[in-house]
């Protein structure tokens, strides 16, 4: 694991504009190296901000999408097409206006799925999906994604890994159910910290005055019961995305001041 690298940006449309242009040429890297790649999406504004801004810009083409697997790193457990699922926010913000391999889009498990109400049954199933995608050289139970997105929220949960619930102190599964999540909807999916310290690279995102305090608790030495984005960590890189409100409590040693 290596220590997070810090990259502050003017404002949070430059951010997502940089974070897109950084995630073209991760992919299409991957994909000249081994053929494919594969990306862990996130929700929210920024990670739907990211998308929007991939899709505006004329440099997705070089993306071979055919040859991209796409997965979570959380969801909403509600029915499919919800407004509130991440995979429906996607779609609309992407997805749907570049041609994937509908086979290498991997969504969560929906609550009106054939496991119903049950989110373990359902967690358990995208763990097994992940695990058969998982090559021998990957070493683990899923696969060594190429970039894994993580929003930052303002209490330092990334995907659905709130501060100390169990989920968030899960070692052994990579994927779990969530239940009293302290933001709505209170039912979630949610990859784990061993499933997201097996991506090569982790990006977490943060943009805006209510991600400040987030990020320097996370970027402090904060323990990742207590923030768990302190526990997100890539096997080659951790970096953070910020824009200047989200830095503004950081000390200004920990980013070049040339940032743009």
């Amino acid at each position: 694991m290596t220590a997070p690298q810090v990259v502050v940006h003017r404002d949070k449309e430059l951010m997502a504009q940089a974070a897109a242009a950084r995630l073209i040429t991760k992919i299409v890297d991957a994909q000249a190296a081994r053929g494919s790649a594969s990306v862990v999406l996130t929700g929210g504004r920024n990670g739907n901000g990211l998308l929007a801004a991939l899709g505006a810009s004329p440099a997705r083409d070089a993306v071979d999408w055919s040859r991209l697997d796409l997965w979570w790193g959380d969801e909403r457990f509600l029915p499919d097409g919800h407004a509130d699922r991440n995979v429906t926010q996607a779609r609309e913000a992407l997805l749907d206006a570049v041609e994937l391999d509908p086979a290498r889009v991997h969504a969560m498990p929906a609550s009106d799925g054939p496991h119903g109400g049950d989110v373990d049954a359902a967690a358990e199933v995208y763990a097994a999906e992940l695990g058969r995608a998982a090559r021998p050289e990957n070493h683990g139970a899923v696969p060594s994604f190429d970039v894994l997105l993580l929003g930052v929220g303002p209490d330092t949960h990334v995907a659905s890994l709130f501060p100390e619930l169990p989920a968030v102190r899960e070692t052994e599964r990579m994927v779990v159910g969530v239940r009293g999540a302290p933001k709505p909807p209170p039912v979630r999916i949610s990859l784990t910290l061993p499933a997201i310290r097996a991506a090569r690279e982790v990006w977490l995102l943060a943009a805006g005055e209510d991600k400040a305090k987030a990020v320097t608790i996370a970027l402090s030495g904060a323990g990742e019961l207590q923030a768990p984005a302190a526990g997100a960590r890539g096997r080659r890189r951790t970096l953070w995305l910020l824009d200047r409100a989200a830095a503004a409590g950081l000390p200004r040693e920990l980013y070049p001041p040339a940032s743009p």
